[in-house]
């Protein structure tokens, strides 16, 4: 317990600048309690868990921010990328997350997707299309169309969904802290203050 308080600490003063200041977040106003709590995949941890959708331009501002703090994060403490079904022409963009996963290529095409997105312009929004940018990077584009519409694939996008309706989450990106918390752009204002309130929540978490 003392060692999880502890944690919890040497985290807020890490990456706050100012533990005074971090203590200012308010529920309702800065982030919002999740209730009931939603169930995570790894109750033995801390789960961070961003939501986001490719074709989002503030999701692709926030990816940078949040792969520097997840570089970071201390023991007991996880995170995760989960694509959105919010918007049912997102379902295409998770269908090919999934799709990376199950081959194995997702580390090497996550970023080259939102780039190919935002930087490159290219319309990614269909089977055809996004199989056209699998077999330009040299990837087995026979594997990717045969995972798009597989079952586990349509499974996991099937649980996202149900959890998404319980986060009650309006937009992306959407950052959920363990199941408990929802921190929001629309409520922080800002990437750095996103990061920063999920720093608060973390080491909140920590000190339980």
């Amino acid at each position: 317990m003392i060692k999880r308080w502890l944690a919890g600490l040497a985290l807020l003063l890490m990456f706050s600048g100012s533990a005074i200041a971090q203590m200012a977040f308010v529920e309702g106003t800065d982030y919002q309690i999740i209730s009931p709590a939603v169930k995570t995949s790894q109750p033995d941890k801390i789960l961070v868990t961003e939501i986001f959708w490719y074709g989002c331009p503030h999701c692709f501002r926030f990816e940078p921010y949040v792969n520097r703090w997840s570089a970071e994060l201390p023991d007991g403490v996880v995170f995760e990328h989960v694509p959105s079904s919010l918007n049912p022409r997102w379902t295409e963009h998770a269908r090919a997350y999934y799709s990376f996963k199950l081959m194995g290529v997702l580390e090497e095409t996550h970023e080259a997707f939102f780039d190919a997105i935002h930087l490159k312009r290219q319309r990614l929004n269909s089977l055809d299309t996004i199989a056209e940018f699998v077999a330009e990077r040299g990837l087995d584009e026979k594997a990717f169309r045969e995972h798009y519409f597989s079952f586990p694939v349509e499974t996991q996008i099937r649980k996202n969904s149900q959890k998404e309706k319980r986060y009650g989450h309006k937009g992306v990106p959407a950052v959920i802290v363990n199941g408990k918390y929802l921190v929001s752009g629309s409520l922080a204002g800002s990437n750095e203050r996103m990061i920063e309130i999920m720093n608060f929540l973390v080491a909140q978490e920590l000190s339980l």
